[in-house]
């Protein structure tokens, strides 16, 4: 990998063949593993001004309407988390000189406290060409990484590393963008949203209760432009209604973006009149407290379906059905499609889907479960797909084929596509690479829980461009969350649990055995699929805590983790949810059988112990009697607990005797742990389902959200 210093420059094309689309990541780490940064990008003319407010692209327009630009959202990695962007540099507006890649924090961060800030960026094949790492950000609350940009017709990057000391807005204006960013209007705005959606839920409530008191009558909808509060625009797509069947019950919220984003072909002008201004707050996603009512007689009617699962009766059948399912869907809907293929390399472009394509190989042929191509300007793109439900694993010789036949024909990818979740360091299939061919293939992996949670997060949050393409996606999230599509996502935790448990539980498990590193493997994807499944839930980024050293190797690292596991009998885990107070706490005890969560809440800057506990309590009427809660010191006393059950009549029980400083409060849920290795109601799996939700419903929802600085 070429590495980059300071104002350092490379053309792309002397790096590899293959930059017609480029992924950039930018990268970060930090000791706490809560540090964290938004990307965003701009494109600039030859005067080194956006054409529009709509040249800005960040996590309130993350897309480009021709595909161009994708933020594609945080991926953990052995040393904290990167933040991808897919670059399809073949659709750049000719009039696009260069493209300025920028991130910026938010509540007074600054990149100086973050660790190993780093840009890279790879061809389409997944091959990394460079890396730039920044070595002194400073303490500015925005960073220019770097830029791509054009010479003589080819693509160049420039390494950057300067820093912005007026945070994103301050960035974004200095290239001619118009921030709408006044902080009172932004709140006053979000508060009014949610008054909105609180007076049409309670409109619907009593419509429907009108209606099933006089059965005569006729069903009573929310009209469409009920659908939309009133909220600042912000440029992106136009999200609709889905029209929900019965028994599942989801409908689709309206962002901000929607209001003044034209429903019909308008004249250009037009269009360019209602351009907003972007708004640097982030968006708030409230999903609707009112499901439209069913025209079932009763709850035993059940509604047609898209894809029915009733038919599937062997792992062939769920296979082909799955491969044609998702491959249709993908076709059928662009914003899906581009999804899940611009992180491979994919351009942007017309997508057509096909399955049980025969290949010739010898004397007998190749039949992949599926084959995507994608043309544009007159070139194409083509992936294999290879595909397994249920428990079933990725054959080696069999993806090995396909990945020949790829090189051979001159396909861009292999596709494989299964539960399983593949790890940093421990891919699940290895392919030999013949060096002697120059094309190169790019070998791509998706889980179940993959697809699902992009489907939610369009259809639920983010919003698509039309009711069919919303209905689609409504459809396969149905089949994919069946029983019967064997498409759940990581569901067992490997025949190594059952020997490691009873290894810990009778002492006899030592340092160095495979077994225990497979078991913190199995725990890392199932954590994964965790933040995942919230994720698509929530509408808002869902990520484990890296903690480790700068260059360590996925792979010692979990063999570091496996030794701890051997000695101390625990598997630990972080959670970071957007938006939350604090870290999610999960460790899974195999001696003592439990489960516990926890949350780490900093004590405010201002006021009186007291009032903190007071507050506290006040902030969980709803949560279990049986929450612990403690206070945490400064140094390493322990402090002060009890149960919420007996703090709710006591709050002053948490303060300390000898007046010591209270550093902050750590709130705690216990449960029993699943004993067997899947996903059954008496599985580990399903225990920690069970037990990450319960406590962020009930715990970690109702905590005050602002830093600790902002409260008084």
């Amino acid at each position: 990998m070429h590495e980059m210093v300071k104002g350092a420059n490379v053309e792309l094309t002397a790096l590899s063949e293959d930059v017609g689309a480029v992924m950039v990541s930018l990268g970060w780490s930090s000791p706490t593993g809560e540090g964290d940064a938004d990307v965003s990008v701009l494109l600039l003319t030859s005067d080194g001004k956006v054409r529009s407010n709509t040249d800005f692209y960040f996590y309130n327009n993350p897309v480009a309407a021709d595909g161009s630009v994708q933020l594609l959202g945080k991926a953990p990695t052995a040393d904290g988390n990167e933040d991808r962007i897919t670059f399809d540099l073949t659709a750049i507006p000719a009039d696009v000189e260069q493209i300025i890649v920028a991130a910026s924090r938010y509540n007074g961060a600054e990149f100086g406290d973050l660790d190993d800030v780093r840009v890279t960026l790879a061809d389409g094949s997944g091959e990394g060409l460079l890396r730039f790492s920044i070595e002194d950000a400073g303490a500015v609350g925005a960073l220019l990484f770097g830029e791509l940009y054009r010479r003589a017709g080819d693509w160049k990057f420039r390494a950057i590393g300067q820093g912005y000391e007026s945070g994103l807005a301050g960035l974004a204006q200095d290239y001619g963008v118009d921030v709408d960013d006044d902080a009172e209007e932004a709140e006053q705005a979000e508060q009014t949203a949610a008054a909105s959606e609180e007076a049409r839920s309670q409109a619907v409530t009593a419509s429907v209760a009108m209606e099933t008191e006089t059965p005569a009558e006729e069903d009573v909808v929310p009209a469409a432009d009920e659908t939309v509060p009133a909220l600042a625009p912000v440029p992106g797509p136009v999200p609709v209604p889905i029209p929900v069947p019965v028994p599942v019950s989801v409908s689709v919220p309206v962002p901000e973006q929607a209001v003044a984003e034209p429903l019909v072909n308008e004249p250009a002008e037009a269009v360019a009149r209602t351009v907003p201004r972007p708004r640097t707050a982030k968006k708030k996603v409230t999903l609707p407290k009112v499901a439209r009512k069913s025209l079932a007689e009763n709850d035993s009617w059940r509604a047609a379906r898209l894809f029915p699962v009733s038919a599937l009766k062997s792992d062939r059948d769920r296979e082909t059905r799955a491969t044609s399912v998702l491959l249709s869907v993908m076709a059928q809907v662009p914003e899906f499609g581009r999804r899940l293929t611009a992180g491979f390399g994919a351009p942007a472009g017309r997508m057509e889907t096909f399955t049980e394509v025969s290949l010739p190989n010898g004397d007998s042929p190749r039949r992949p479960d599926g084959v995507i191509r994608v043309e544009r300007a007159g070139k194409l793109w083509t992936a294999l797909v290879e595909t397994k439900t249920n428990g079933n694993a990725l054959k080696p010789d069999q993806v090995q084929a396909y990945a020949d036949i790829a090189a051979r024909r001159g396909y861009e990818a292999v596709i494989t596509l299964s539960n399983d979740v593949e790890l940093d360091g421990s891919p699940l299939v290895d392919v030999k690479t013949d060096g002697r061919r120059k094309h190169k293939v790019a070998l791509r992996h998706l889980s179940w829980a993959d697809v699902a949670h992009q489907a939610q997060m369009l259809i639920r949050h983010e919003g698509v461009g039309n009711a069919a393409h919303a209905w689609l996606l409504q459809e396969l999230l149905h089949y994919l969350q069946h029983d019967n599509s064997g498409c759940h996502g990581f569901q067992n935790m490997g025949p190594a649990w059952v020997p490691v448990r009873n290894g810990i539980d009778d002492e006899t498990l030592c340092q160095g055995d495979q077994r225990a590193v497979e078991v913190v493997e199995n725990w890392e994807r199932l954590v994964r699929q965790v933040c995942l499944r919230m994720g698509g839930e929530l509408g808002q980024q869902v990520l484990p805590v890296q903690r480790t050293k700068k260059g360590t190797d996925p792979r010692v690292r979990r063999a570091e983790l496996a030794d701890q596991l051997c000695l101390a009998g625990r598997l630990d885990s972080e959670l970071r949810i957007e938006g939350t107070p604090g870290v999610l706490a999960l460790s899974a005890d195999l001696r003592t059988g439990k489960l516990r969560t926890s949350i780490e809440i900093v004590a405010p800057e201002q006021g009186y112990p007291l009032s903190w506990a007071k507050r506290l309590i006040r902030q969980l009427p709803d949560a279990p009697a049986d929450l612990h809660v403690e206070t945490l010191l400064v140094g390493e006393a322990a402090g002060p607990r009890g149960t919420l059950e007996r703090l709710r009549r006591e709050p002053g029980d948490l303060l300390p005797r000898n007046n010591a400083e209270i550093a902050g409060f750590r709130l705690s849920l216990f449960r029993g742990m699943g004993s067997t290795r899947g996903n059954a109601e008496s599985g580990f799996i399903r225990s920690v389902d069970e037990a990450v939700d319960r406590f962020h419903d009930h715990v970690v929802m109702r905590l005050d959200r602002r830093p600790a600085s902002a409260r008084r």
